[in-house]
């Protein structure tokens, strides 16, 4: 019987023969390894952009950038004495660069608004010296905020370093440092599992800091409610997908943990929604 003129050639087809489509159940899982991937990144994205708006970064905590860093460089070097899923490897490298990005803009802000602050104040001490004369009034030798760095090694300024470059010192150190020590140790199981346990617990203490803050400022103002919303709900989706995808024990349990500060941090922007309205 001769083929159809609509109908394809078999020969055409060979080709794609093995091809098959996902089913729903893989498809789910495709979206879901996507969204551990990435997810993580999209609650800072708001903070990012409204620090950059605004040019003032005194509502956020840099220590968040701190604790994911230390968290995720440290879940990294578990995966080699304890291989997991690899979407869980690859959002850990991703987030290290997004915390130093997030690190570079509040330290860029900081930095630009105490030269300002800095020159304002020259002006007006300037001024009050020779307020009526008419020559331009001397300059006093007044210097900006002391450079502060990594390689002083002053612990009363730890991470509350002028430049960022001291940042990327001290991220390349400890990666360095905990590297060797994890190659040294691969064997031993009690390091392995160690380190683990200290990844996911400094992430699910990711939001302390900016509890913390909240709490001494009794103020949510420049804390961005976005951040903050895009936090819980993806904890509670990693949470989910750690007990489903069965991960190591240390990963769903302080995944509750982060949860509870998430809603912690919710209930302060209720308590201090006043105090934030006056801000």
């Amino acid at each position: 019987m001769p083929t159809p003129d609509y109908m394809i050639p078999a020969v055409l087809l060979e080709p794609f023969s093995g091809i098959t489509m996902p089913s729903l159940t893989e498809f789910i899982s495709i979206v879901c390894q996507g969204a551990m991937i990435f997810g993580g990144v999209f609650p800072f994205i708001p903070q990012y952009l409204d620090i950059k708006k605004s040019g003032n970064a005194d509502g956020f905590s840099t220590f968040v950038c701190l604790n994911l860093l230390v968290a995720n460089i440290l879940r990294i070097m578990f995966w080699f004495g304890r291989h997991f899923e690899l979407p869980l490897l690859a959002q850990s490298i991703i987030m290290v660069f997004t915390m130093l990005a997030l690190t570079e803009i509040c330290v860029r802000v900081k930095h630009r608004s105490e030269i300002l602050a800095s020159k304002e104040h020259k002006f007006t001490d300037s001024y009050s010296a020779h307020p009526n004369n008419g020559e331009a009034p001397p300059r006093l030798n007044r210097s900006v905020s002391p450079v502060r760095k990594f390689l002083d090694f002053d612990r009363a300024y730890f991470w509350k370093w002028t430049y960022f470059t001291s940042y990327l010192q001290f991220t390349a150190v400890f990666t360095v440092v905990v590297g060797l020590m994890t190659w040294l140790f691969l064997d031993n199981m009690y390091y392995v599992e160690t380190i683990g346990f200290l990844a996911v617990f400094a992430e699910a203490m990711l939001g302390a800091p900016q509890f913390y803050r909240n709490f001494v400022n009794k103020s949510t103002h420049g804390m961005s409610k976005k951040m903050v919303g895009m936090w819980t709900c993806g904890d509670c989706f990693k949470t989910g997908y750690f007990i489903v995808r069965q991960a190591p024990a240390q990963f769903w349990i302080c995944g509750m943990l982060q949860v509870g500060i998430d809603i912690s941090i919710f209930l302060q922007v209720y308590c201090y929604r006043n105090k934030a309205a006056i801000s």
